[in-house]
């Protein structure tokens, strides 16, 4: 028999080793990344109310519905947000999402209430 008759059988390719290859890739890659904060939004998680009253001006409340803001109980805008807390004769305000608020526009409204000087945020559940 020669060689030009001879068949020749491959060998089925290994998968094994490049599964590996691409784990270790893909370790390495989320252990050498770095996670950069973008903002950080200096507010409070509000307490289990088993705290003493907070002594001065009594709270705001901010309600975020998914399509509008209520600020105690005027609807304001988004745009208009960081005058009204200006406005408010208040030290803390509580931020209250609605069910079914996203975190985008959670983010958002927070982002809007953070230009308000003089105002902490403190977020509270729905």
């Amino acid at each position: 028999m020669s060689r030009l008759q001879s068949v020749r059988r491959r060998r089925p390719l290994g998968l094994t080793s490049l599964i590996d290859v691409i784990f270790l890739l893909l370790l390495f890659f989320m252990l050498s990344s770095t996670f950069t904060r973008f903002g950080d939004m200096p507010f409070l998680a509000a307490g289990g109310g088993t705290g003493a009253p907070v002594a001065g001006s009594p709270p705001a409340f901010l309600r975020v519905l998914p399509d509008r803001v209520i600020l105690n109980t005027a609807e304001v805008t988004l745009a208009d947000l960081s005058a009204a807390l200006g406005r408010v004769d208040a030290e803390t305000v509580l931020v209250s999402p609605a069910e079914g608020v996203t975190a985008q526009r959670l983010v958002d409204v927070l982002f809007a209430a953070r230009k308000a000087e003089g105002i902490n945020l403190r977020l509270i559940g729905g």
